[in-house]
Formats: structure tokens, sequence, C-alpha cells
């Protein structure tokens, strides 16, 4: 790995764990910056239960990483994109996400991943996968990004 790569992925990594105070919350970590599949990793905890009587994620901490995850893949290939280490990224939001829930959210941790299947001047488009530690797929999503 280049110079270029190492420092990138350290500011990469900085504002994703550290800079993004939402992130923190979530407790989510960056487990690989794989350009086709950029990987965020999260513990559970108490605090992201959503059903107490069940021990299971929130939804909304579900959608969340998924929508963090998918926004985290645009923003590698962006940072791919510049030369130089970036000292700022275009701006970014999601216009619509839409997040599958195909299993109960159990686990000791989870692990997001997201591809991008489109991106074009403007839009961008994603799908996102969240698996637990044992490998089960906990919930798929799919979103759009406004990018600029």
């Amino acid at each position: 790995m280049n110079l270029k790569a190492k420092a990138l992925q350290a500011l990469m990594r900085k504002v994703m764990e550290e800079h993004i105070a939402f992130n923190k919350l979530l407790g989510l970590k960056v487990e690989s910056f794989d350009a086709e599949a950029p990987k965020l990793r999260f513990e559970m905890r108490p605090e992201l239960v959503g059903n107490p009587a069940r021990q299971i994620l929130h939804g909304g901490v579900i959608s969340a990483t998924l929508d963090v995850a998918g926004g985290f893949a645009i923003m590698l290939s962006l940072a791919a994109e510049m030369t130089g280490i970036p000292t700022a990224f275009p701006n970014m939001g999601t216009i619509d996400l839409r997040v599958d829930y195909l299993r109960p959210g159990r686990g000791k941790y989870f692990i997001a991943t997201a591809r991008i299947v489109r991106k074009g001047k403007r839009i961008a488009v994603t799908h996102m996968e969240l698996h637990n530690d044992a490998g089960e797929l906990i919930a798929t999503g799919g979103a759009a990004y406004v990018v600029g």
C-alpha cells in the first residue's frame, strides 16, 4: 500500500469513527476499505436494543447503519478520484432509502457492507447488507444519494 492510500485510510477512519457524532454513538468502526465492498462493524450493546423482551437490534439502528455504509462506499469512491489527500468532500445526502428486515437483529457484533450500483455526476445508488457474527443476513437495503 502506498503512502497516499495509508494517509487516506487514516483520514477516512478518523472521519467515520470520530468526527461523525452519530457514527460514534452507534459505535461504528471501519472493518475494511475494500473499494468494491467496504465494511463497517459495530458491537451489540444494550443501548441499541429495540425490543427488550427479545433483545434484538432496533430497526432504526439497522437502517441507519446501512445508510452510513452506503455513504461510506461513495466517500471512498470519491476520494479515490481525487488527487492528493482530500481536505473536504462534496456535500452528500440520502434521497431514498429502502430496508428489508430479513431476520431479528441478534448477534455479538454486526458487519455492514455496501457496494455502489451506479455513480453518476449527481446521483449515486448503493446496495447494502447487514450480517451478524454468525454470518446470517439480517437486512438488505438500497439507497440513492445526491452528491455535490
